[in-house]
């Protein structure tokens, strides 16, 4: 596959370019490559890194009427996302050796895009199990806060455990939490992966943290970064909708998180795309909402407005989360890399619409924003996965990890 005049960001500047790839890697990059292959044109349109979300709840198995692995990664290749990270909170929960291998073999094939999987911490303490798996996995993940069936840890010793265990910990912590996990990352000298940060408190908690030389890292949502309580407050409808754990916070909390964001205090953008078909949201108060087909097109809209340069963006969506949990080959154009690339469309600033959503939810909290670009094509390994609207075969397998 050579790819003609892409528009990509080569040291902080736009260079139009080719890249040429061969079984699956980044060959070549360079200006007017001339090759006996299968051509495709992005005619000057913005190509980057495919992005890595390391936050997603692709509900399978378990709960496969609000999601599965197809239709999760099909959002994922409409949205831009060549690699995820599934969270362990399925039915059964992935919490000992046996369920994460037969989730593993029940997703081989199912996928369009790249994958991982996130073991979960338990109440009844697995740090046994998590011995067994640690490195087949992104990282262990604890509940410090709300969650549902045995994965609310609440006990101290247990969670110590887990931290001893685990090479990399992922928490939803909000607020005090959030110092409590910052102690036991000092304490056991442990890395430690802050997962959808909401409010200004925590931001300044992770700036300190980093400041001391802690081994930890921050992600925030493009929902706590674009939508606030004044938005749940507007209509009876998104009283309903716009819920989801941890809750949206003020705007005084959006800015301070962009710019977080943007000074490098807080280092991914991970979607935490936890779907409900839209009549379950509507019915009772239900957590949790979609997002990752829309999470690129929303960003690129906060270039437009300035609240993070394309540079800055890259490194979040792509080259961080690669770093933070050493995914091989992943993040980059680079020769070398994995030939996962996104074509965009700077120029589509259209409205987000529910009735083109992939997802199973089959609704988006970003109804009525404009986007700052759209996905015309996505690539996974070199083979085309979407292209103009449309998808083409089910490539994606599970990711491996560097030491």
């Amino acid at each position: 596959m050579l790819i003609k005049n892409c528009r990509i960001l080569i040291d902080g500047k736009e260079e139009i370019t080719d890249i040429l790839i061969a079984d699956g890697k980044i060959i070549e990059i360079a200006p007017n490559i001339v090759g006996n292959v299968e051509i495709l044109d992005a005619e000057g349109k913005l190509v980057i890194p495919g992005i890595i979300d390391a936050h997603c709840h692709m509900r399978d198995p378990g709960l496969t009427q609000k999601e599965d692995f197809m239709t999760g990664s099909m959002a994922c290749a409409k949205g831009g996302v060549t690699t995820f990270i599934d969270m362990p909170n399925t039915v059964p929960a992935v919490i000992t050796s046996k369920i994460l291998k037969d989730k593993k073999n029940m997703m081989v094939g199912k996928s369009y895009v790249d994958y991982g999987f996130n073991f979960g911490g338990s109440r009844n303490d697995n740090s046994e199990e998590i011995k067994k798996i640690v490195d087949e996995v992104a990282s262990t993940k604890i509940f410090l806060n709300m969650s549902t069936g045995d994965m609310l840890i609440t006990e101290n010793q247990t969670i110590e455990n887990i931290f001893k265990e685990s090479k990399i910990v992922s928490v939803h912590a909000e607020e005090e939490m959030v110092a409590k996990a910052l102690e036991l990352c000092e304490k056991y000298d442990k890395p430690l992966y802050l997962c959808h940060l909401s409010k200004a408190s925590e931001a300044k908690m992770l700036r300190e943290a980093k400041a001391r030389g802690l081994k930890v890292f921050g992600e925030v949502t493009p929902h706590h970064l674009f939508l606030n309580e004044d938005d749940v407050k507007s209509s009876e409808r998104n009283t309903m909708l716009l819920r989801m754990k941890p809750e949206l916070k003020s705007k005084e909390d959006n800015e301070e998180l962009w710019r977080a964001l943007a000074d490098g205090t807080i280092d991914t953008i991970g979607t935490d795309h936890a779907p409900h078909l839209i009549e379950e949201k509507l019915a009772k108060l239900t957590f949790g909402i979609p997002g990752i087909e829309n999470s690129l097109e929303m960003m690129l809209r906060g270039v437009d407005e300035g609240k993070i340069s394309l540079k800055r963006l890259i490194e979040v969506m792509c080259e961080n989360p690669a770093k933070i949990f050493k995914i091989e080959n992943k993040g980059k154009i680079e020769v070398g890399y994995d030939a996962d690339l996104v074509i965009v469309d700077r120029e589509d600033k259209s409205p987000i619409k529910d009735e083109t959503v992939i997802s199973k939810a089959s609704w988006t909290p970003y109804e009525s924003f404009n986007k700052g670009g759209s996905v015309f094509a996505t690539l996974l390994r070199g083979q085309i996965i979407y292209l103009n609207k449309q998808f083409y075969g089910k490539y994606g397998r599970e990711i491996k990890y560097y030491e």
